[in-house]
């Protein structure tokens, strides 16, 4: 598989490109100033919500996976020492499943979880045995990985009052497991083709299902003039509106288009899912970023800014890998040329835009 420099288009070489990866991980990890990984224990750290105050497992997640991608696995070891420390359910109904957030010493704000983090748990560790191999205990990434994906299909028949992650019958992940109804960004098929390799032999077909209806559903559920996905989303693709907001683009929905670029880096996309990234790019040429705003799938614009102003303009650079919009390049250089975030609200900003940069620059890898 070939991992090409999409900067190149506008003139940024490879050196250029790796180099300003290398600076953000830098930056995310190691600076006194704007980091927000932390050390917690002599072997473990966490990953800061830098808005909320609190370590998520959409957070520590994603840690680990730059982790692997940037060959560290002295800090990948420590991201997944705390979470299996201070997340992980032993016991109860969620047993084999980690609560969503806690506070950066461990104790638990919430004990419910979010499938987004198990599903990028469950990839890091597959690529970290794929990259390192495997350990011992929670080291056994593979073991690891493969337990976490059984309780996400199984836990209804392995846990008293537990609930799947993913629906059995139309194989779409759920916002949370008790919950018949998805968040389009947990979508994640070219995740879902690699369980399908890795995961225990029988649920195999499974997850090669799900990767299909995955593909499926992230075009239904898109608006079909804008490109625009909602944050939360019904079966049917209906957006659903939850925690008082009136808008169904915002924060979460940011992540799909970014998904999709992945997927089509990976496993080269479909004409379906390309559509979606190029009508969006189509739709906010001409908008600052300043001026980014919470909007209806069709485009209205509601009295409300984007809280990730930096994550959209991340995400609409990654887009070009997937779309056809004349305005693709003027995506790129835009990206190129925007700075990461700093102050409170860093952190999820600074995640999306290390992945798009990771994948732009052509060093988000599919290790297996």
């Amino acid at each position: 598989m070939t991992y090409p420099n999409w900067f190149a288009r506008i003139g940024i070489s490879d050196a250029e490109a790796r180099a300003r990866v290398q600076e953000t991980f830098n930056t995310i990890f190691f600076d006194p100033e704007e980091k927000f990984y932390h050390d917690v224990d002599a072997d473990s750290g966490c990953m800061e919500d830098t808005g909320n105050i609190d370590a998520r497992t959409e957070g520590m997640s994603y840690g680990m996976m730059m982790a692997v991608q940037m060959d560290r696995q002295d800090l990948f070891d420590k991201l997944w020492c705390f979470a299996k420390r201070y997340m992980h359910h032993e016991t109860g109904k969620y047993e084999g499943y980690f609560a969503w957030s806690v506070q950066l010493d461990g104790t638990h704000n919430a004990e419910g979880p979010a499938p987004d983090g198990e599903e990028y748990f469950a990839m890091a560790l597959f690529m970290a045995a794929a990259r390192w191999g495997d350990g011992k205990g929670i080291y056994n990434y593979t073991a690891q990985g493969q337990d976490i994906l059984r309780h996400c299909v199984h836990q209804h028949e392995m846990v008293e009052g537990g609930d799947p992650m993913w629906d059995g019958q139309n194989h779409f992940i759920k916002f949370v497991p008790e919950t018949p109804y998805s968040d389009p960004s947990y979508h994640l098929p070219h995740f879902y083709e690699l369980f399908a390799l890795k995961a225990d032999e029988g649920d195999r077909p499974f997850w090669k299902a799900a990767a299909q209806a995955s593909r499926e559903y992230l075009v239904f559920s898109a608006h079909p003039e804008t490109g625009m996905s909602p944050e939360y989303a019904e079966y049917d693709g209906t957006p659903r509106l939850m925690f008082g907001k009136p808008y169904a683009y915002y924060s979460d929905a940011y992540r799909v288009v970014m998904n999709i670029a992945l997927n089509h880096l990976w496993f080269g996309g479909s004409k379906e899912l390309a559509a979606i990234a190029t009508r969006l790019q189509n739709f906010f040429h001409g908008i600052a970023e300043a001026d980014y705003a919470a909007y209806d799938l069709d485009g209205t614009a509601h009295d409300e800014p984007a809280m990730h102003p930096v994550a959209i303009t991340a995400v609409l650079g990654a887009a070009s890998i997937a779309s056809e919009s004349p305005y693709a390049d003027e995506y790129l250089r835009n990206f190129w040329n925007t700075p990461m975030r700093k102050g409170k609200r860093r952190y999820y900003d600074n995640c999306l835009y290390f992945f798009c940069l990771l994948m732009l620059a052509g060093e988000y890898k599919l290790y297996i």
